[in-house]
């Protein structure tokens, strides 16, 4: 009997559904839940005793129900924060609510035993930091941009001097604004007399620009590499700020050495999938060509061309039997 693939992501979720959708096609039996939906819309009874030292029970949606034994993968995309449930709560109702729905539900999800997760939160957010993921690329040997974490003014001022261009990145997405629509801060370049003493308000993160002649997305799915080749015609320092349909794509081959650093860094990192971003100094023949930039361990691929190919990866993992790390 094939084994219940359980994903967890919010209501609207175009890639979640393609992977659903293909899951379907083959046959995969899937519960779709939103942690966040916890109270009438998602109930559960989780046991555990001496005699059985695995968690047991029903998960339960509007539609489907699925006991715990039952779930041979887990798809972990993006739920809605168990804040967002409680919002109409005072402040302390609220993240006392969020905390013990967290630890409660949420705890169990994470401790499923014989279960792949693709990725497991835990692994996700141990992966999230980008001062961490670059320490990992330069000791896999890849090449990455020199790099100055820092709120000092003086040292950000040394560090410009030092090197023919610098660039300044944010170390997370920009939040949602009080109207609650989210905005983004893009790679920009700076100068050493862009600098004054509100520097010190925050981390900044300041890397020597890459001379690039393009980015590369690389989004790998288990053992599966997909690399695109992006060119933004305007030269942008950013791909991202323009208008994304102007982008030219193209496949490129990932140097063995390349690829080798990537698998060994999600299996150091506990991740089953990563999108790598890269910039490139050349054609992409010559491993020095590539510098790593970073990798979202749960990042979006369904805009890229080969997006289908992605979808089909992700399907084929999650109903394969298996463990992922944590």
């Amino acid at each position: 009997m094939t084994r219940t693939v359980l994903v967890l992501t919010a209501l609207e979720d175009v890639t979640a559904d393609w992977v659903i959708a293909a899951l379907n096609e083959r046959e995969v039996p899937v519960v779709r839940a939103d942690p966040a939906d916890i109270g009438r819309r998602l109930a559960f009874g989780f046991r555990l005793g001496a005699g059985d030292p695995a968690w047991s029970g029903p998960l339960r949606t509007e539609s489907r129900e699925v006991d715990l034994g039952e779930i041979g993968a887990v798809y972990y995309r993006r739920p809605t924060p168990y804040s967002d449930r409680f919002g109409e709560l005072p402040r302390q109702q609220r993240r006392f609510a969020a905390a013990e729905a967290r630890h409660g539900l949420g705890g169990v999800l994470r401790s499923l035993r014989a279960v792949r997760y693709v990725n497991h939160p835990a692994a996700v957010a141990r992966a999230e930091f980008k001062p961490g993921q670059l320490q990992a690329f330069a000791e896999l040997g890849l090449r990455i941009p020199a790099t100055l974490v820092t709120n000092d003014v003086v040292a950000a001022r040394g560090f410009a001097e030092e090197q023919p261009s610098v660039v300044c990145k944010t170390f997370r997405g920009l939040p949602p604004g009080e109207d609650g629509l989210a905005g983004a801060i893009w790679t920009q370049r700076v100068r050493s007399e862009d600098f004054d003493d509100s520097l010190s308000v925050t981390a900044h993160l300041f890397q020597a620009e890459v001379p690039k002649s393009s980015d590369v997305r690389i989004t790998v799915v288990g053992r599966r590499v997909f690399a695109q080749r992006i060119t933004s015609p305007c030269g942008a320092v950013d791909w991202r700020c323009g208008d994304w349909n102007d982008l030219v794509h193209a496949s490129v081959v990932v140097p063995s050495v390349v690829e080798a650093a990537l698998h060994g860094y999600l299996a150091a990192s506990g991740l089953a999938f990563g999108c790598f971003d890269f910039a490139l100094t050349g054609d992409g023949s010559n491993p020095e060509d590539w510098y790593a930039i970073e990798c979202n361990p749960n990042g979006q691929w369904g805009w890229l061309p080969d997006a289908p190919a992605i979808t089909e990866a992700f399907a084929d993992i999650l109903s394969t039997e298996g463990t992922g790390g944590s």
